[in-house]
């Protein structure tokens, strides 16, 4: 599996819960908001990490779901473009950041694709087709990688926000997933969440750690069990926004 050494972070804006959510049900807290932010830092750090943490652009209320803006492989990356509009901003100050440090390429117009729809299982990636990314999209990123050497296929996304909404590689050959990925990705080893716990689909890997969100014991025992070592974070003001763990950092 890759070894991570750095994480691009964006701390929430005070407009943070103007983001785009289909979860009206409660608005989320600013100020808890900003404290899960922190704890989230804090664990990437534990993981071994460098962290770069840009300021809120209030600009986009969206802005701290940093994944969504790039795909970083070891050789390069390539800058996203939103399938929501209002989002398509984002990418401006990462994408200079990551210029002084990598190669950078860019999906282009008609193109439509998000980070969180991106998922790389070894050498291979799985680009989610979605209501944010199109089929086109997924082409363009497709050649780019299959450029470096990469093999890739789509998945359709029907379900969720996005691809890594629902499954996550762990390693060893190994995903979890809920029930709509589980048939696709039937040649692995799928650990099948329990209804109640689906949210903790979307986890993250980092390099001897995975971090799963808080309150979801069954998998946090299943993870434990399996000899992974497992770093709970609260989420739960990202989640009223359909964030998530991977949601929050661009790894490299």
């Amino acid at each position: 599996m890759r070894k991570y050494t750095h994480a691009i972070v964006r701390k929430p804006g005070k407009n943070f819960a103007e983001g785009i959510t289909h979860l009206r049900s409660e608005k989320p807290s600013f100020e808890k908001a900003l404290l899960q932010h922190q704890a989230y830092c804090d664990a990437l750090k534990s993981c071994g990490l460098t962290i770069t943490k840009l300021d809120a652009d209030e600009r986009y209320p969206d802005g701290c779901f940093v994944e969504d803006v790039a795909v970083i492989t070891e050789n390069s990356a390539v800058i996203t473009r939103s399938g929501v509009r209002e989002r398509q901003g984002e990418v401006e100050e990462i994408a200079k950041i990551l210029s002084n440090t990598m190669k950078t390429e860019a999906v282009l117009f008609p193109g439509t694709l998000e980070g969180g729809d991106v998922v790389r299982a070894e050498n291979h990636y799985y680009i989610g087709i979605s209501a944010r990314t199109n089929e086109e999209g997924a082409k363009q990123l497709s050649k780019l990688l299959e450029k470096q050497g990469f093999t890739v296929s789509t998945v359709p996304v029907e379900k969720v926000l996005h691809l890594k909404t629902g499954i996550t590689y762990l390693g060893n050959r190994r995903f979890i997933s809920t029930t709509e990925f589980a048939e696709a990705f039937n040649t692995y080893q799928v650990i099948h969440l329990h209804p109640d716990e689906e949210y903790a689909a979307n986890c993250l890997l980092i390099n001897d750690f995975i971090l799963i969100p808080s309150g979801f014991s069954i998998i946090k025992t299943s993870l434990n069990n399996l000899g992974h070592q497992v770093i709970e974070v609260e989420m739960s003001e990202f989640r009223k926004m359909n964030g998530g763990l991977t949601c929050l950092s661009l790894l490299f």
